[in-house]
C-alpha cells in the first residue's frame, strides 16, 4: 500500500514537471552540494538540510511554488483567524496572560499581545483547532500552521520582506514534508502525531534563515529543534491535538533563538544511530529527505481541506454530500449508509458516540450524518450541540463502515439504501481537495470568509484577505498580524 503511494506520489510529480516544462526546475549552481546523492544517503543529513536552508532563494521558486505557497498562507490566515475565539485559545490567552508581560507579537483575530515564543504557540494551536489547515495527504502532516504561526511572530520582532518572509515559508513546508516522508509510515504507526515532529525542524529552519544564522549555528538550531518532538495520535479529538502543532511552531522558533547565540548541539542528530530518525521511527529514507532538493517540490503535493475534520474522512463526506444533492435525500428516508474506506478511516476517525466537536472531527459516523444533514460539513457542523442533536445520533446510528485494504485514502464507496428498498451508490475516486481535485482559489476565498466574516466586518475581512495573497509583496510583514485585529 505504501509503495503504491509513492509511487502515485513520484507519477504525479513527473506529470506535474512535464505540464509546467522548466518551470518547476530551479537553479542549482549555488547549493549543488547540498543534493549530491551520496553511497550513504543518510550522510551529512543535518548539514545538507542546513546548507539547503541558508542557499535557496526567492529566486530560485518556481512561479507554481510560490502560488502554492501563496494558496497555503491565504488557507493559514483564514483559518487561525476563524477559530481564535475556539475555546483551546481562550485557554491558551487565560493560562499564559499572567506570566507573558511582553506586547511584541500579535494573537491572529485577537487584541491580546504576547511574546513572540507565546505567540507562536498560541497561533499554532489556533491554526490547527479546527482541523481545517493544509495537509500533505500521503503523511497527514499538517506543515503551514505551525510554520507561518513562527515566522509572523519572529517578523513583528525583527523587520522580514514579503520575499523573505515567503522563501521561509516555502522552506519550513517543503523540509516538514520531506521529513515526514523520510520517517512514513512508521513514525505515525508507533503513536507520534507528525504534525507536532517535523514541523519544530521545518520552523528552526525557516526562522534561522531569516535570522541569518551560519551554517554551523543552523545545524545547531536542527539539533535543537530535533530534540523537542511532541504529540501522539492518543490525543486526536482533544485540545491536546492543536496544542502539538503549537508547541512545534514555539519549539522550533525557540530552537533557532538558541543557536543564534551559539546553544549548541550535535552536528549529527538527524542521522546519528542515536539521533533523531533512528530513534522516531522503525523505517527511515533519507532519498526522501534529501534527494533532488531545489528540484523535486513536495510543497506542489500540499493541500487543504474543504471539510473541518480528519483528511480521511473526506471522501465518505463528499459522497454523501453529492448522494444527498442528486437524489434530494432526507434523514427520515433512509434505511441505512454502508460506507467501504481505507482501514485509517476506522483507525483514525472511528469514533462511533462522540460527545463533544473536537471528537466529532474524529467521527466517520459523525460527519456522514451532518453531510447527510446540512449537505456540509464545516466548523459549524462539529459544535458540540450538532454532535449531541438527536436527529445526528438517529443517522449516525444508521452508518457502517467495512475497511478495505485496496481503497486508497483518497476514495471511498458508499451505499444508501431507502426505507422503501430503492439504494444508491457513489464511489469517489479523487474527493475534492485532494492533489488531482484541488480546491479553487474561488473556493479558498470562500472557505476564507465563512470562517473570517464572524470575527471581522466584511471590510476588514476583505482587506485581510487581500493582503495574505499579496503577503510576498509586503516591505515589512510584521505589519500583517495587526490587520486581523478589529
Amino acid at each position: 500500500m505504501n509503495q503504491m503511494m509513492s509511487n502515485h506520489k513520484r507519477n504525479f510529480l513527473k506529470v506535474s514537471s512535464t505540464m509546467l516544462g522548466a518551470s518547476l526546475v530551479a537553479p542549482l549552481d549555488s547549493f549543488a552540494q547540498v543534493v549530491k546523492t551520496d553511497v550513504n544517503p543518510g550522510q551529512n543529513a543535518t548539514k545538507r538540510m542546513a546548507q539547503y536552508a541558508l542557499n535557496v532563494k526567492y529566486e530560485d521558486l518556481p512561479t507554481k511554488i510560490v502560488d502554492e505557497c501563496l494558496r497555503a498562507f491565504v488557507n493559514f490566515s483564514g483559518v487561525t483567524t476563524g477559530s481564535c475565539r475556539h475555546e483551546a485559545v481562550d485557554i491558551s490567552i487565560k493560562s499564559l496572560a499572567p506570566i507573558s508581560k511582553s506586547t511584541q507579537a500579535t494573537i491572529l483575530g485577537r487584541k491580546e499581545r504576547f511574546d513572540i515564543l507565546n505567540a507562536a504557540f498560541i497561533n499554532g494551536v489556533s491554526s490547527h483547532v479546527f482541523d481545517f489547515d493544509d495537509t500533505h495527504l500521503v503523511t497527514n502532516v499538517h506543515a503551514a500552521g505551525p510554520i507561518a504561526s513562527a515566522l509572523l511572530a519572529y517578523a513583528e520582532y525583527r523587520p522580514v520582506s514579503g520575499k523573505e518572509f515567503l522563501t521561509s515559508f516555502y522552506l519550513g513546508i517543503e523540509m516538514s514534508i520531506r521529513l515526514s516522508n523520510a520517517l512514513h509510515p512508521g513514525h505515525a504507526g508507533i503513536g507520534w502525531h507528525v504534525s507536532g515532529t517535523t514541523p519544530t525542524i521545518g520552523a528552526a529552519l525557516a526562522v534561522g534563515r531569516l535570522m541569518g544564522l551560519t551554517e554551523q549555528q543552523m545545524i545547531w538550531a536542527i539539533g535543537l529543534a530535533a530534540s523537542q518532538p511532541v504529540g501522539f495520535r492518543e490525543s486526536f479529538g482533544s485540545m491536546n491535538k492543536s496544542f502539538n502543532p503549537g508547541r512545534s511552531a514555539s519549539s522550533g522558533l525557540f530552537s533557532a533563538l538558541l543557536a543564534k547565540n551559539n546553544f549548541t548541539s550535535s552536528n549529527q542528530t538527524i542521522e546519528s544511530r542515536i539521533g533523531w530518525a533512528n530513534s522516531l521511527s522503525v523505517n527511515r529514507d533519507y532519498h526522501e529527505m534529501l534527494d533532488d532538493l531545489g528540484v523535486r517540490f513536495e510543497t506542489a503535493l500540499d493541500t487543504y481541506k474543504p471539510f473541518a475534520c480528519g483528511i480521511v474522512i473526506h471522501p465518505a463526506i463528499d459522497a454523501a454530500i453529492q448522494l444527498r444533492n442528486k437524489y434530494q435525500l432526507q434523514a427520515d428516508q433512509i434505511k441505512s449508509i454502508q460506507l467501504k474506506g481505507n482501514p485509517m478511516v476506522l483507525e483514525l476517525t472511528g469514533k462511533k458516540q462522540p460527545q463533544t466537536g473536537l471528537e466529532g472531527k474524529f467521527s466517520v459516523y459523525h460527519s456522514v450524518a451532518v453531510a447527510i444533514l446540512n449537505g456540509k460539513a464545516g466548523e459549524k457542523e462539529y459544535s458540540d450541540a450538532i454532535v449531541l442533536d438527536p436527529k445526528t445520533i438517529a443517522l449516525r446510528n444508521k452508518i457502517e463502515v467495512e475497511v478495505d485494504p485496496n481503497i486508497p485514502k483518497k476514495s471511498g464507496d458508499m451505499t444508501i439504501t431507502l426505507n422503501d428498498g430503492r439504494v444508491f451508490n457513489q464511489f469517489v475516486e479523487n474527493a475534492v481537495g485532494s492533489v488531482e481535485k484541488p480546491m479553487t482559489n474561488t473556493q479558498l476565498n470562500e472557505k476564507f470568509h465563512d470562517l473570517v466574516d464572524e470575527i471581522l466586518p466584511m471590510k476588514n475581512a476583505n482587506r485581510l484577505l487581500e493582503a495574505s495573497w499579496k503577503i510576498n509583496t509586503f516591505a515589512d510583514v510584521g505589519k500583517f498580524p495587526k490587520l486581523s485585529v478589529r
